[in-house]
């Protein structure tokens, strides 16, 4: 890792991820990037939040005005915070869409690894809405962190790594070795069995343990997990050995296979209540 990149918006989440970041920089010595979007103010939008009382021209130039000087301020006051800890750290703040300016922040700065904060979403809502966290979780070409509560690198002492351990790309390990190398924790490998998708547990365990030869690596234990569906497997196995972070491989599909097939991913980084680190393969 050379780059950690942490879009922010001010939200309580986000502040649990730059704390991440934060942590993670000072461990590695790497620069940390502070980036921020301010999106441009529509009727809908401001008479949604009640932000200002009536949409006029002269009253968004003026909240608008203020606002970036606000977030102006609050982006000087990080970098002389963080002037002296060790690590490069800067700021940038541009306009537009959120998911758009992040895409284009990763491919510009050629970002390793990008931490975000994530409210979590479920059922319609995230059908219909999709959060910016889980647009970056599918499209970015870095691996991401998601999340949700405080929680520092050294507190991660059990990664689990779900998977299906069938041609697992090798980049995608490479870079997962890497982050726990990286945080110094143990991982642990799962393959989730559900009835839709059985296999024996001498056929799974055989793919663990070729995977493990192929990719070199030295795991904490390797299990087969009967669940009624990935997801809940996934969460259900880390919530049983009390891991401390989930990791997996993402697709990237988007549209309506997407909305037919969904992305265990995905919906593992909404559900899930510690933190997920997935890379798109």
């Amino acid at each position: 890792m050379k780059t950690i990149l942490v879009p922010y918006d001010f939200s309580e989440e986000a502040g649990y991820a730059f704390e991440f970041a934060k942590g993670l920089a000072k461990k590695t010595k790497n620069k940390l990037k502070l980036f921020h979007v301010i999106e441009l103010p529509t009727p809908q939008s401001f008479n949604s939040y009640g932000e200002v009382g009536a949409f006029s021209s002269e009253g968004t130039q003026i909240f608008m005005i203020e606002l970036i000087e606000k977030r102006k301020r609050q982006m000087a006051d990080f970098e002389a915070e963080l002037k002296e800890e060790g690590f490069k750290f800067e700021t940038r703040m541009v306009f537009g869409n959120p998911f758009a300016g992040i895409a284009k922040e990763i491919a510009e700065i050629h970002a390793d690894i990008v931490v975000m904060g994530s409210k979590g979403s479920s059922g319609l809502e995230e059908v219909l809405i999709g959060s910016n966290t889980e647009k970056v979780v599918r499209n970015a070409s870095c691996p991401v962190i998601t999340i949700k509560s405080p929680i520092t690198p050294d507190d991660i002492k059990k990664v689990v790594f779900a998977s299906d351990f069938n041609d697992v790309p090798s980049d995608v390990i490479k870079k997962l070795k890497t982050a726990v190398e990286t945080i110094g924790a143990e991982l642990h490998l799962v393959k989730i069995n559900t009835p839709s998708m059985f296999e024996s547990t001498r056929t799974s365990m055989g793919k663990m343990e070729d995977f493990v030869d192929d990719f070199e690596i030295q795991p904490a234990s390797m299990v087969v997990y009967n669940s009624s569906t990935e997801e809940d497997g996934i969460l259900e196995y880390a919530e049983d050995i009390d891991a401390d972070m989930i990791a997996m491989a993402t697709h990237g599909r988007t549209g309506f296979l997407h909305l037919l097939s969904g992305s265990i991913a995905e919906d593992v980084v909404n559900a899930a209540k510690r933190p997920v680190w997935t890379m798109k393969s």
